[in-house]
């Protein structure tokens, strides 16, 4: 009976052996797709805007009260947007890298992603264009300045 008992014994260790590897293969693909699944959710770094500020000559991207914002992971592509007073703006936000949205809350002003908005700033000022969408460990910072002339 204690042979039996042994040999149960081994049996049972090397059962649990195999399971213990399995249990390595399967937490190793796991943590590989996670890194691929988050890697595709930040974008492609390739495309900067600088294609855009080219044909744009460097000027901001606003004509007339049309304001373009685009946005990549942590940042706008300028710090600072410039519209007139007393004319009605519209706001179109593009989603280059990453998951973003703006808002501004003195014009009531807030987009939950790519899109159009418009307001009308009435009162001459500095106002904060702030990412509306937590979009990872550089979000606090995502802050542009809109200039209300």
């Amino acid at each position: 009976m204690q042979v039996k008992t042994g040999n149960y014994n081994k049996t049972d260790q090397g059962k649990r052996r195999r399971n213990r590897a399995s249990l390595k293969v399967i937490l190793m693909t796991l943590m590989v797709s996670l890194v691929f699944g988050l890697t595709a959710c930040g974008g492609s770094e390739e495309d900067t805007g600088s294609e855009e500020m080219e044909e744009t000559g460097g000027e901001e991207n606003t004509s007339g009260n049309n304001l373009d914002i685009s946005a990549t992971n942590f940042e706008f592509d300028q710090s600072e947007y410039t519209v007139e007073s007393g004319e009605e703006v519209t706001v179109n936000l593009t989603n280059e890298q990453g998951a973003h949205g703006i808002v501004i809350d003195e014009f009531d002003v807030n987009m939950e992603g790519e899109g159009s908005t418009t307001f009308t700033p009435e009162k001459p000022g500095e106002y904060t264009i702030e990412c509306s969408i937590p979009c990872g460990e550089g979000h606090e910072d995502m802050q542009s300045t809109l200039v209300v002339e």
